[in-house]
C-alpha cells in the first residue's frame, strides 16, 4: 500500500504517480517508476496570492520581426547544423552514445568560438579541470581563451554565470547536476528538469547560448523527461558506428534553422575533423565496383551525399533465410525485396540476404529504394553496375520508379565527382556530361542491370 503524500516518477517520461506499478500508465516503461521526495504529487495545486491583472498585447502576422543574430564558432559542420551559427539566448541539447566523442566535439566548438571572439565557458560535472585542460592540449587547443570549471552544484554553477558574462556555456553533462532544491537524487527525473529549466531560464535572461550534454538510453533516446527536449530550443544527436572514424552531428529539433542538416567529422589524434566533401569519403574509387555495389545519390539536408550501398544474396544453409540490414530500415528492405519477387520475377525465398550502408552513414529518405534494388539485382545476377554509375529513385507497391526530390542537385553532385551514367526516374533532366537511363517500371531497370547493356 502506498503511503500517504509518496510520489513515485517515471525515469523515462518524467510522469508522476501517487502509487507505485510495474508498468508506468503514461509511457508503457516497465519497472521504471522510482519514489523521488520533494515532487507535488498530480492534482495537487499550490495556492498564491492574487496578483494584479497583466493587460496581453498582441501583435500581427504580417508584421516584420528582424533575423537572430548568429555567434560563428568557426566550426563549419557545427555552424551549418545549428543553421548558420548559435543563437544568443538558446538552449542545445546534444545526446549521443558513450564515447561517441561529445565532449571532444564541444570543447572545440567552445575553443573555436574563443579564438574568434566570443566568451565561452566549459564546466564538467563529469572530469576535473586537469583532464579537461589535458585533453585540450593534446588536442592543440590550449591557446583558446576558455574558462574551465569542474562544479555539479546547480547553485554554484549558476551563480558563477550569472557573476561573470559569456557568449557560449557548455554544461558536460546535465545528468550530472545537483539542486539543493529537491531532495532527489542527481540524474533523476526531478533534478534533471530542475536543473534543465534553470539553465534555459537563465540563458534566455542573460542572451547566452547553453549546449547542453545529454546521456542517452540504450534505445538511442536521450536518458531523462521528454519535457527537457521541449524546453530546449535545439536537440542534436552525434551519431557513430564503433570501427569507423566517422561521426555525425545530427539535428533532430530547431527553431532556428532545419531539422535534417547533418554535420560530418573524422575522427583522429588530434580530435575531430571537418569532412568538407562526405561523398568522397563514403565512396570506394579503388579500381572496377564489385558486383552487389551501388552508388546511391541522396540528400541529406542542404548538402547532396553520395554513398555506396553493398548487397549479398546468399545460398542458405538453414531452413529459415537470413535478412540482415545495416544503415537502412528493415521494413523497406523487406518491402523492395516483395517487390522484386512479385513485380521482376526474382526469388529469395531460399537465399540469405545482407545489405549494408558504406562508412556508416544512416540512410532514411525512399529515393534509396531504386539503389537498393539494384545493389540486390546485381548481386543476384553476379552483373556489377558500371564504376561510373549513380542510382537513385523511389519503389512504388506495383513496381513504379517515381520521382523524387532535388533530382538536379543529386546529378550536378555524381557530375561533379566524375560519374557519368545515372539510372533513376524518367523525368529527371541529366546535367552536361551526365548521362541518363531512365526507367518507367523497375522491372525496366533489374533486366538492364542482368543484361549489362548499358552503352
Amino acid at each position: 500500500m502506498a503511503r500517504d503524500g509518496a510520489v513515485y516518477a517515471c525515469q523515462s517520461c518524467g510522469a508522476l504517480q501517487t502509487r507505485w506499478s510495474g508498468q508506468c500508465p503514461a509511457c508503457g516503461a516497465w519497472n521504471s517508476l522510482v519514489e523521488e521526495q520533494g515532487s507535488r504529487p498530480p492534482g495537487a495545486l499550490k495556492l498564491t496570492k492574487p496578483t494584479r491583472k497583466v493587460h496581453l498585447a498582441f501583435e500581427g502576422l504580417d508584421e516584420t520581426t528582424p533575423a537572430p543574430p548568429r555567434i560563428a564558432t568557426g566550426v563549419d559542420e557545427w555552424d551549418r547544423v545549428c543553421g548558420g551559427g548559435v543563437v544568443p539566448g538558446s538552449a542545445i541539447l546534444v545526446g549521443g552514445d558513450p564515447g561517441v566523442g561529445k565532449s571532444t566535439l564541444l570543447l572545440q566548438v567552445a575553443a573555436s568560438a574563443a579564438r574568434s571572439g566570443a566568451r565561452c565557458a566549459y564546466i564538467s560535472g563529469e572530469e576535473a579541470v586537469e583532464q579537461v585542460r589535458a585533453r585540450a592540449q593534446r588536442m592543440g587547443l590550449a591557446d583558446a581563451t576558455v574558462k574551465l570549471a569542474a562544479e555539479t552544484s546547480l547553485r554554484a554553477i549558476l551563480d558563477g554565470l550569472k557573476a561573470e558574462p559569456f557568449d557560449l556555456v557548455v554544461i558536460d553533462s546535465i545528468q550530472t547536476m545537483w539542486s539543493d532544491a529537491h531532495e532527489a537524487g542527481p540524474g533523476s527525473v526531478t533534478q534533471v528538469r530542475a536543473a534543465a529549466q534553470e539553465l534555459v531560464r537563465l540563458a534566455k535572461k542573460r542572451g547566452m547560448a547553453v549546449v547542453l550534454v545529454g546521456h542517452v538510453t540504450k534505445e538511442g533516446a536521450i536518458a531523462g523527461p521528454r519535457v527537457v527536449e521541449h524546453m530546449v530550443d535545439a536537440v542534436f544527436s552525434f551519431e557513430g558506428e564503433r570501427g569507423y572514424p566517422f561521426r555525425i552531428l545530427r539535428g533532430a529539433k530547431n527553431r532556428f534553422g532545419a531539422t535534417d542538416e547533418i554535420g560530418v567529422f573524422e575522427m583522429g589524434d588530434r580530435g575531430l575533423a571537418e569532412v568538407k566533401n562526405p561523398s568522397a569519403l563514403f565512396l570506394n574509387t579503388s579500381g572496377q565496383r564489385a558486383a552487389g555495389a551501388a552508388v546511391f545519390a541522396g540528400i541529406e539536408g542542404s548538402r547532396p551525399v553520395l554513398v555506396e550501398i553493398q548487397a549479398l544474396v546468399a545460398p542458405s544453409a538453414y531452413g529459415t533465410p537470413r535478412r540482415a540490414v545495416v544503415g537502412w530500415d528493415s521494413g523497406r528492405l523487406a518491402m523492395v525485396l516483395a517487390v522484386l519477387e512479385a513485380r521482376c520475377g526474382l526469388s529469395f525465398g531460399d537465399r540469405d540476404v545482407y545489405l549494408n550502408v558504406a562508412g556508416g552513414l544512416r540512410i532514411s529518405e525512399p529515393a534509396a529504394d531504386l539503389a537498393a534494388a539494384a545493389a540486390l539485382a546485381s548481386s543476384a545476377f553476379d552483373q556489377a553496375l558500371p564504376q561510373d554509375c549513380v542510382v537513385f529513385g523511389e519503389i512504388s507497391l506495383s513496381g513504379d520508379v517515381r520521382s523524387v526530390s532535388r533530382m538536379d542537385g543529386r546529378l550536378k553532385e555524381a557530375a561533379k565527382l566524375g560519374f557519368r551514367r545515372a539510372l533513376g526516374p524518367t523525368d529527371a533532366e541529366a546535367p552536361a556530361g551526365l548521362r541518363l537511363t531512365g526507367a518507367h517500371r523497375l522491372a525496366d531497370a533489374v533486366q538492364r542491370i542482368s543484361d549489362g547493356g548499358w552503352d
